[in-house]
């Protein structure tokens, strides 16, 4: 046994030995109790966790250089649009002059072709010709018997018929061509209509009959309803 002094409580006896005299079992050593904390301690302060601190400097720097590279690159893809879409009307606007200049030479082959002198190495030269522009986009369109239509036909004659439903291309004077969706030149053709009077223009003229009927101001009665009051007044002065 050892005597351990203590300042404020005296003496105290602790017994230390690891068997019990009474007993005589083995003694299991018990943990130290943990020094009990004062009221004049102070208690530890938590750190604040991650989720509760703001956003650092650093954070909201790499926020701000990233929507400036967004912002960027979607003004390049807008800026690349636009150039491809330029470049590609440029290029269809060089292709439809250089093509506008070789219609005539189209139309002198169509003509061969129709009175049968496309032959021989002047045919293989204008077939290879005719390939090669239709590879480029240029289509030849006006048939006879197609419908009538102001955006890709002109018409040079007008004619009445009642064979046709409705306005259609009687015969082509010359031919159309279109490029991509533009149209290079447009079919001159002559049209056909079917010759019916207008329903409205024949009301009119019925109604204005009637009227020229009666008198000059709408009165069907004319000068007679002004002579009755004046064959009464002349009876009555006699």
């Amino acid at each position: 046994m050892t005597f351990e002094p203590q300042e404020s409580e005296g003496m105290r006896f602790v017994d230390k030995r690891r068997i019990d005299p009474e007993t005589g079992e083995v003694r299991v050593p018990q943990p130290a109790a943990a020094p009990s904390r004062t009221a004049a301690e102070p208690s530890p302060v938590e750190a604040p966790g991650p989720e509760a601190a703001g956003p650092s400097e650093v954070e909201v720097a790499l926020a701000e250089r990233t929507a400036d590279l967004q912002r960027l690159q979607a003004e390049y893809v807008n800026y690349k649009r636009r150039v491809d879409r330029d470049r590609e009307g440029v290029r269809e606007s060089a292709s439809a002059s250089v093509l506008t200049a070789l219609l005539p030479v189209l139309d002198d082959i169509g003509r061969a072709r129709e009175h049968g002198e496309l032959t021989g190495g002047f045919k293989a030269v204008a077939e290879s010709l005719e390939r090669t522009l239709s590879g480029l986009g240029l289509v030849r369109f006006g048939e006879v018997g197609d419908g009538f239509d102001p955006r890709v036909h002109e018409a040079l004659m007008h004619t009445y018929s009642d064979d046709v439903p409705g306005p259609v291309c009687q015969a082509i004077v010359q031919v159309g061509y279109r490029l991509h969706d533009r149209v290079v030149r447009p079919a001159r053709v002559a049209v056909a209509e079917p010759e019916t009077q207008p329903v409205a223009a024949a009301t009119s003229y019925d109604m204005q009959g009637s009227e020229v009927a009666g008198d000059g101001d709408g009165d069907p009665r004319g000068n007679e309803g002004e002579a009755g009051p004046q064959g009464d007044d002349g009876e009555g002065s006699q």
